[in-house]
Formats: C-alpha cells, sequence, structure tokens
C-alpha cells in the first residue's frame, strides 16, 4: 500500500496516510477539519550498491567458491544422525 502526502489548506499541517490505490482522497485535516490536498511527493528511495545492478550479481569466482564450500559442509553437517535421546 503506498503512502500519500497531504497538507491543509486551513492550517498548514503536512501529513501521511498509507490508504490503498482504490481509496477516495482524504478531504478533511484530522486536526483542525479544514479542506486538504494531496502533494505529490518524491516517494520512497533505494539503494544500489557493489558494482553490479544488485548487491548479490557478478560475484568474483573465488566468492562463489568460498559460498560452495560453505553449502557443502552445511549440508554434511544436517546428514550426521543425532545423538539418541535419553528416555
Amino acid at each position: 500500500m503506498p503512502t500519500y502526502e497531504y497538507e491543509c489548506r486551513k492550517c498548514g499541517r503536512h501529513f501521511d496516510r498509507l490508504q490503498p490505490i482504490t481509496a477516495k482522497l482524504l478531504t478533511q485535516c484530522p486536526k483542525c477539519k479544514g479542506k486538504v490536498r494531496r502533494v505529490i511527493s518524491a516517494g520512497g528511495g533505494f539503494l544500489f550498491k557493489g558494482s553490479g545492478f544488485y548487491a548479490t550479481d557478478y560475484r568474483s569466482s573465488s566468492y562463489k567458491e568460498k559460498a560452495g564450500k560453505e553449502k557443502a559442509d552445511k549440508e554434511k553437517l544436517s546428514e550426521k544422525p543425532s545423538c539418541p535421546s535419553k528416555n
């Protein structure tokens, strides 16, 4: 659900509301009951990291080798039988 920013024309208060896209626009300020208008805002930002488009893209071959070894080690540990429980 997107967050919409509103501004009251009477008291100048700015506030945000989390609303479905299909919801009707707010018409009253929750504080002074004056008329409000929806403000066009910058929206949420996002951050690119690393040299690739995603932080996990374009990993080096050494990284892939280490990740493969770790995965194999985890699989070996999960294959070992557990200690028998005492009844």
